[in-house]
This record gives structure tokens, C-alpha cells and sequence, in this order.
């Protein structure tokens, strides 16, 4: 047996380290997965980054891959599924009163794939109900604290899953980037945030929100892990129709060889204009600025672009975001699905009315509403039906300005992370937020989100850069460049 370990994840800070060190027999899953609760126990207290740790579980996987040879490319890897996405024999609550005592019986597809590379799920993490806000304070199991600082927010809504990789419990966590929750608090958090182009990953085993916007994500400590990651879990699923077949092989992407003093050279790269102005703090256009420079000094030829739709894209993404949600979360009724309030006696009409009203908080009550106005007879056509058409303008301009350039360059959040409490009663305050992520979810390609320093307080501040669809790999490229 080998001698414990002071601190494994010390050893191995990241995801492809620890799955070297297991196989090569340096350390033990056991080992790993003990550090790991260990830390989520002590990080839980300060952040409530968690909704449920899955200490028999996650001791039960690492013990039988320990009992194995194994090669298998994430063994022994501990990592977090935010509370959206079904993990077989757990509580997946997506956050939410309604869903207080759902257990799947069925793991999603990219948990099963995980465990079938041998990555361990340790945690599922909190988040605002349904992924329905930007702050991951509307949670029926109260709000997530930024580790960075636990009077913020650690943005929404993937906040805790966000949480737990900056807080160093685990080298990647799972979340869900319908406008920008995985994106939006990497930036608040100081992670890497990844979005890939829509229908990469499957969403079989992810509760609904918007099925068109919806994409699993990855929040990591650097562009390896998330390309390593990303290969476990890509490829056609029979089970959702959207998915394409995509070969796994963007982590050996990332180790071709580039020219070692212009490692960007002949790459181009648009500075997205329309994202530059008015509503974003100084410390997010410096980190812009920041990073336009490193890319220059990298060899690329960085020049502005306009999107001109980008000013009516917010506005159009939340009309069809909350449509779908409308739709989607009807089977929610306390019916056959759904945490059901009062009795039989009372009527099916009056049971579901209670249980919907109940289960459902003043934010996912807000959105089935709007989503349910814009889709109402007599509103579809100028509600919805002209979001559609702004959402297709949107991706015949970032078609149009791909033909020019190979990426985009854009904030990822107009501000650093906010105190907690300081949006709650300000829902249109808090929508802006999104201002800058929502153009990859519209148009389906694929994004990333990198740490470009702090702000005057301390506070991590992001950027993000976006890639044509299916051309992911080149996404993590970049993003390695800047990291490196």
C-alpha cells in the first residue's frame, strides 16, 4: 500500500497530473477523492457551494478503480456536476423546491462517459434555480459565496460548480451555459470557463431550461484540463438528437507545435466593438486592452469588428430563453412530475396551481410568465417570432465576420463580482449582466472564458474569445497561448 499522502491535489494541482500520477501508481483514486471531500467539507462552510457531497459514492469508485490496472484517461479524477445534471442515485434538485426530492435513475451522458474515462463525481454544486439568474443566490439552498472574497457573488448560474474549482476542491467542474452561466462566474471566480459549439455535448440527463441555448459546459483551472475533458465526453449520443459526431482530440491539439516566438502568428482576431462601451467598469476594459496587447505580442494581427445586432441580442435572448422555459417547465406540476402541494380532495387544477406556486421562486416564476405573454395568441409574431429574427440576424453577422477573422475578443462580464444581495431586487440589473456572453449562445458557436487579471479591489476580472462553430479546437488554443 502506498503511504498517504499530505496533500495529494497539492501534488497534483490538475486534472491530467492526477490521472498520470494514478495510473503510473504514484498515488491512489482513495487518496484523491479523500482530499477532495476533505476540502469540499471545510470550503462548504464558507461558500454553500454545494447542494450534496457524495462521500460513499465517490469512495466506492475510487476503491474500485484502486482494485484495477487502469489507463484510462481522467483515473482517478475527482470532480463537481452542478445540480442540473443527473447523476444516477443522487438528489439533482436544479436548485429548486420543486425538485426537492428528485433521484434519477439514469446517470446523464456526460457523466456516464466521465466514469467510463475514470473521472470521479465528489459533489453536486449549487446553483440558481432551474440556471435561471446570474449571481447563483436564487437557490432553494441559499446563496453561493465567492471564495475570492464570500461578500459576493461568485456569478450565475453555475456559481457553485465555479466556486469549487477556485476554491481548489476539484481540478473541473460540470456546469450549464444558457447565456453565459458557465462563462459569466469563471470571470467572477478566476477560473477558465468553456462553452463549446451547441451539440458537442449531449444534454440527455440535463434538466431543461432552454433546449435551443442550452450547452453542458467546463470549468477548469487552464485550457489542458478542459481539452482533456472535453475528449472524454464528445461524440454523437443516440439519445439527443442535436449532437454531432466530433472526434476526441482536442487535448493533443493543444500540444501541436507552434512557433515558440510568434505562436499566433498569421492568426486574426476582431475586437467585437459593440461590446466595448457605455456599462462596463474600467477594470474590464483594461483587461480587454490587456489582453488585445498579449495577442499582438503573440504574433497576432488584432483589429476591431462590428456586430451590430449585439445591441438587440440581450433582449432577444431572454424573450426566447424564457419562451422554451415556459414550454419545458409545464411538466413541472405536481402531477407525475414535481414536488406536489395540497391534497387530492382539493382538485387537479387547485393541486398543481399550489404546487407550481410553492415549488417555482419569484425568478422562475418571473420567466414562465414572460416566456408564456410572448408566446400567447396575439403576441407570438411580435414578441417571439421578431426575437427569432434578431437571433438569425445575430448569426448571419458572426458568420459574416468569421469570413474575416478567426476569432472574436470580448469581455466576458461587464463588471468584477457584485456584494451579495446588491441585484436581488433589480431583475433588469441583473440581465445586463449577460450582455456579452449571449451572442455564442444565439448563434451556437462555441466560447471560452479566461482570467485577465484583477481589478482595483482585488477581484478577478475575465475576458472571453469566441471561434467559429466546430472549430473548438482552435478556441483552446488560444486561450493556451494566453495562459501560457
Amino acid at each position: 500500500m502506498l503511504p498517504r499522502m499530505a496533500d495529494p491535489l497539492a501534488t497534483y494541482p490538475n486534472a491530467v497530473a492526477i490521472a498520470t500520477a494514478v495510473k503510473r501508481g504514484e498515488v491512489t483514486a482513495r487518496a484523491v477523492v479523500d482530499a477532495a471531500l476533505e476540502r469540499a467539507e471545510t470550503v462548504q462552510r464558507d461558500t454553500n457551494a454545494f447542494t450534496h457531497l457524495l462521500h460513499e459514492r465517490a469512495r466506492a469508485a475510487a476503491d474500485a478503480l484502486d482494485a484495477q490496472a487502469t489507463d484510462r484517461p481522467l483515473a482517478g479524477v475527482p470532480f463537481a456536476v452542478k445540480a442540473n445534471i443527473c447523476v444516477q442515485g443522487v438528489p439533482t434538485t436544479a436548485g429548486s423546491d420543486i425538485l426537492a426530492d428528485f433521484v434519477p435513475p439514469y446517470d446523464a451522458t456526460v457523466i456516464a462517459r466521465l466514469e467510463a474515462a475514470g473521472a470521479i463525481p465528489i459533489a453536486m454544486t449549487n446553483l440558481d434555480a432551474f440556471g435561471m439568474g446570474g449571481s447563483s443566490e436564487a437557490s432553494a439552498h441559499g446563496p453561493v459565496h465567492n471564495p475570492r472574497d464570500p461578500s459576493r457573488v461568485p456569478g450565475g448560474s453555475s456559481g457553485g460548480a465555479a466556486a469549487a474549482v477556485a476554491a481548489g476542491v476539484v481540478p473541473f467542474a460540470l456546469g450549464t451555459d444558457t447565456g453565459g452561466s458557465v462563462r459569466q462566474p469563471a470571470a467572477f471566480c478566476g477560473v477558465t470557463g468553456f462553452k463549446p459549439t451547441y451539440g458537442t455535448l449531449s444534454r440527455y440527463g440535463v434538466i431543461a431550461y432552454a433546449s435551443s441555448l442550452d450547452q453542458v459546459g467546463i470549468l477548469a483551472n487552464d485550457a489542458g484540463d478542459v481539452a482533456a475533458v472535453l475528449d472524454a465526453m464528445v461524440g454523437h449520443d443516440p439519445h439527443d438528437a442535436t449532437t454531432v459526431q466530433v472526434e476526441p482530440t482536442f487535448h493533443a491539439a493543444l500540444e501541436e507545435a507552434a512557433s515558440p516566438e510568434a505562436p499566433l502568428a498569421g492568426v486574426t482576431i476582431g475586437v467585437i466593438r459593440e461590446l466595448l462601451g457605455e456599462g462596463n467598469a474600467p477594470a474590464v476594459l483594461d483587461a480587454v486592452e490587456r489582453t488585445r496587447m498579449r495577442l499582438q505580442e503573440l504574433g497576432a494581427d488584432v483589429r476591431e469588428v462590428s456586430i451590430p445586432s449585439a445591441r438587440a441580442a440581450l433582449a432577444a435572448y431572454y424573450l426566447i430563453a424564457s419562451a422554451e422555459a415556459s414550454s419545458n417547465l409545464a411538466r413541472f406540476d405536481g402531477m407525475i412530475t414535481g414536488k406536489r402541494v395540497g391534497a387530492n380532495g382539493d382538485g387537479q387544477a387547485d393541486v398543481m396551481t399550489q404546487s407550481r406556486g410553492a415549488g417555482f421562486n419569484l425568478e422562475v416564476r418571473r420567466r414562465i410568465l414572460m416566456g408564456t405573454f410572448a408566446l400567447s395568441a396575439g403576441h407570438v409574431d411580435a414578441w417571439y417570432g421578431r426575437a427569432l429574427q434578431v437571433r438569425r440576424k445575430v448569426a448571419d453577422e458572426l458568420s459574416h465576420v468569421f469570413g474575416e477573422v478567426d476569432a472574436l475578443l470580448a469581455p466576458t462580464a461587464p463588471s468584477s463580482a457584485y456584494p451579495l444581495g446588491a441585484k436581488v431586487d433589480d431583475p433588469l440589473a441583473m440581465y445586463l449582466g449577460d450582455v456579452d456572453t449571449v451572442l455564442a449562445n444565439l448563434s451556437g458557436v462555441g466560447a471560452i472564458s479566461v482570467p485577465a487579471g484583477t481589478d482595483e479591489a482585488g477581484l478577478p476580472v475575465g475576458v472571453q474569445l469566441l471561434t467559429p462553430a466546430l472549430h473548438d479546437a482552435r478556441l483552446l488554443q488560444l486561450a493556451r497561448a494566453l495562459q501560457d
